[in-house]
């Protein structure tokens, strides 16, 4: 039986959301593989292009010229993240926000670790650029990333947000 918080939302509801996370990315995720060959890129707008890259390491690239560890280590670290979310999620099913972050946190954790066991690296393939990001990103092009990340970056702000009004709360 799913259990119940204050606000009426069970664990059932926020575990579908975190499944239809992981789904929209592996969707999105196989059109590329099919549609693209690794570097492959399509013009859509002047600051935004469809791309199909592979990211061995972890946010920005992060030790993406590591020797093949870090392919386990990102892999066991979302695992381990994933079953303490889970029951966090199971602990606090009312906290609307609390839960929804923690959800597409979830969702976007695993549709990486799926890309790591099958492929050995993460598929993105979003890419957005802008002149003014041209000192920090090469040629402005900020690094490319996938719905599992956009989803795991709205988590993380929807925590700092639910932080943010709890401490206001408790003034």
């Amino acid at each position: 039986m799913a259990r119940r918080g204050s606000g009426g939302a069970s664990l059932a509801l926020w575990l579908a959301l975190a499944t239809l996370v992981v789904v929209l990315d592996q969707f999105f995720k196989q059109l590329i593989l099919a549609n693209y060959q690794f570097g492959d890129a399509t013009q859509v707008t002047g600051f935004f292009n469809i791309v199909r890259a592979h990211n061995t390491g972890a946010a920005f690239s992060f030790l993406a010229g590591a020797a093949g560890w870090q392919r386990w280590f990102f892999t066991a670290l979302a695992l381990t993240a994933s079953v303490f979310i889970v029951w966090l999620l199971r602990s606090h099913p009312g906290q609307k926000l609390f839960a929804f972050s923690l959800s597409m946190i979830l969702g976007g954790a695993i549709g990486n670790v799926i890309d790591r066991l099958m492929h050995g690296y993460v598929v993105d393939f979003l890419d957005f650029h802008w002149d003014f990001l041209s000192p920090v990103f090469h040629r402005g092009h900020f690094p490319a990333f996938n719905v599992a990340d956009a989803a795991i970056t709205a988590g993380a702000i929807g925590l700092i947000l639910d932080e943010i009004r709890r401490v206001r709360r408790g003034r």
